[in-house]
């Protein structure tokens, strides 16, 4: 077993809020990538879209997602799904740090950790 800490002064700005990338991890073969991410009072990630599949764990905290469908909030204990190319943003309107696990795969992402999988048998 491997413990990874969170230590705040690894947190570095990117897009809008403060992230330090979690995945990919050299000692666990993992069919995604990851990031911590804190958006602080007031802030917000700058909108944004891409291929892959999305998830946002909601860690601590309150915030809003935004998308072409409007605002829903999103708090700790929530998870939200993007769909490849759907636009979304993370606002901020709070008095305290909104912190979340972000993950994110695509199909060559899938096929990579594959091959990893079958040469490590």
């Amino acid at each position: 077993m491997e413990v990874r800490r969170l230590d705040p002064r690894e947190l570095v700005r990117d897009s809008g809020l403060v992230a330090r990338r979690l995945m990919p991890w050299p000692l666990v073969n993992a069919p995604f990538d990851g990031s911590w991410c804190v958006v602080q009072p007031g802030a917000e990630s700058s909108t944004h879209a891409h291929r892959e599949h999305e998830v946002w764990v909601a860690v601590s905290g309150e915030a809003e997602i935004v998308t072409r469908e409007g605002r829903t909030p999103f708090a700790a204990g929530d998870i939200v799904h993007f769909r490849p190319y759907e636009e979304h943003q993370l606002v901020n309107d709070g008095e305290a740090d909104f912190q979340f696990f972000a993950a994110w795969w695509d199909v060559e992402m899938a096929e990579r950790f594959s091959a990893r999988d079958e040469d490590a048998r």
